[in-house]
């Protein structure tokens, strides 16, 4: 079933290429980060709502929370920082994987 979430701190396209790379990872197959809207959407096709849980968790441990997710400011600001941190390792990878 092809799920839409809507997660906040997407930026670019290093954002991105984390998000799409950490699922392949994980074994998703159908992935497409849309950066033309806001919230951005991170669209994955799921086998149930199991791996709905496992999208979200691997979203949120890159800095990626779903919009709407409750956080106080400390949370805020980490999840922010390893954002910034999965964005410049995305546009690395994407730099040297053309090279």
């Amino acid at each position: 079933m092809i799920t839409v979430f809507e997660v906040a701190n997407i930026r670019c396209g290093g954002c991105a290429n984390t998000i799409t790379k950490a699922l392949k990872e994980a074994g998703f197959q159908e992935i497409s980060v849309d950066l033309t809207c806001e919230p951005r959407k991170v669209t994955v096709d799921l086998l149930d709502d199991a791996q709905s849980a496992q999208v979200k968790a691997i979203l949120r441990s890159l800095g990626y929370p779903l919009t709407g997710d409750e956080e106080g400011a400390i949370d805020n600001a980490t999840l922010k920082l390893k954002s910034f941190v999965s964005c410049a390792v995305g546009k690395f990878s994407t730099d040297t994987e053309s090279d």
